[in-house]
């Protein structure tokens, strides 16, 4: 399969103070980093797709380096997630092709995370918007860290293109209150406590 090629990459960023209570004191980060790419499968239906997530494994890479570096290094990292918006002239499988590349990259780079990395994935059209899931990054069941983060690009996808998405965050959800499994208490032996 041919290298990807990208059109442009976009970094969305949020820190949040608070959420209706006080203001917190180090108010947690998140941000997503996305990957406008031209799909090479537009145009025909092709049986055989699973060789681009190789050919995708350095893009999830550099995305994963780049969103760290912004978010000031893996150890402040503590949640993640996936997705990806195909657009219109592509199949939702074209956006299943991220789950390797994209989650692997994340979670090598982070030093081994033990959860794995939630996704979504849809088809749509110019500026179209998608929830990504976010979980702990060594643990799936610690409830302060159940996010989503909303990402889209206005000019993207064109209809043969491909959106792919990294969300990490710094932080859980500020007042999280909702009891269950706590971060300090993760035990790290599979990824869900």
């Amino acid at each position: 399969m041919p290298e990807p090629k990208v059109r442009k990459f976009v970094i969305i960023s949020e820190e949040i103070h608070h959420e209706g209570g006080a203001p917190v004191d180090h108010p947690p980060r998140r941000a997503a980093i996305l990957a406008v790419i031209e799909n090479p499968f537009v145009g025909e239906y092709h049986q055989e797709l699973t060789g681009f997530m190789e050919d995708l494994k350095p893009l999830g890479l550099e995305m994963s380096r780049r969103l760290i570096e912004h978010l000031g290094g893996a150890s402040a990292v503590t949640s993640y997630g996936k997705g990806a918006i195909v657009g219109a002239a592509g199949e939702l499988e074209h956006g299943a092709l991220w789950h390797v590349p994209g989650g692997y990259a994340m979670r090598e780079l982070l030093g081994e995370a033990k959860a794995i990395v939630p996704s979504s994935k849809k088809v749509g059209g110019l500026g179209a918007r998608l929830d990504v899931p976010i979980t702990h990054i060594n643990a799936s069941y610690v409830r302060s860290h159940f996010d989503a983060m909303e990402v889209g690009v206005p000019d993207a996808p064109r209809a043969n293109e491909i959106v792919y998405a990294l969300v990490m965050t710094t932080g859980g959800r500020v007042h999280a209150r909702v009891g269950g499994l706590q971060a300090s208490d993760i035990k790290g032996e599979d990824g869900l406590r």
